[in-house]
């Protein structure tokens, strides 16, 4: 999304410049452009303007001065990605803090983050960005042993929510990626180091 934004701009200037990519005002005005979008806040597609622009005219002076504001963009953008992760891992915490006391009190996990309300949390947790956190709870022993002191050992079919899966899939909502995109992975209550969780055991119960 942030690259056919960037794109968009770069076809209205080009526009503007008179559909010529010769034409020398176009680095200027991509400069301008760039500034304006960091000046509103939006340093990720400034930064990615400034980067097209030193790509595209490397020997103009608006290129040159892009070099030396993408110095302090980075480092911008940098600080704000750890503030948002910061945010994101905080909001989860409060979320897993939730789920550890409805469980304690019901003795399985939600259904869904929104039977936490109100008891548990004031409102559905989202994240900074209004995306919804991915929540599963699951069933981790669907079949389970029953000790038996005589005969065929038998079985019971289990439906308690006792384990879960909580996942925040960054601004894309896509699974990998960097940065604001980047995945964090919780499971029962535990940071998942892996790309991606373990699937669920079979067969789940029907609710």
């Amino acid at each position: 999304m942030l690259g056919s934004r960037v794109a968009s701009t770069l076809f209205s200037l080009l526009m503007l410049a008179g559909c010529s990519s010769e034409d020398p005002r176009l680095p200027g005005n991509l400069y301008e452009e760039a500034r304006k979008l960091n000046l509103e806040g939006r340093s990720l597609e400034a930064r990615a303007m400034m980067k097209q622009l030193t790509e595209r005219y490397p020997d103009t002076e608006a290129a040159q001065q892009a070099k030396r504001d993408l110095y302090l963009i980075e480092a911008f953008v940098s600080r704000d990605v750890a503030d948002r992760q910061r945010q994101v891992r905080t909001g989860m915490k409060r979320v897993t803090d939730a789920l550890i006391r409805y469980k304690t009190k019901r003795s399985e996990y939600p259904m869904s983050l929104a039977d936490l309300v109100p008891d548990y949390l004031d409102q559905v947790p989202q994240t900074p960005w209004g995306h919804p956190f991915l929540y599963r709870a699951y069933v981790p022993r669907p079949i389970e042993d029953l000790p038996t002191k005589r005969g065929p050992a038998r079985q019971r079919f289990n439906t308690k929510l006792e384990s879960y899966y909580l996942a925040c899939l960054g601004t894309d909502l896509q699974p990998g990626g960097e940065g604001l995109a980047a995945d964090i992975l919780i499971k029962d209550g535990m940071p998942w180091a892996e790309p991606t969780f373990p699937p669920l055991p079979q067969p789940q119960p029907l609710r």
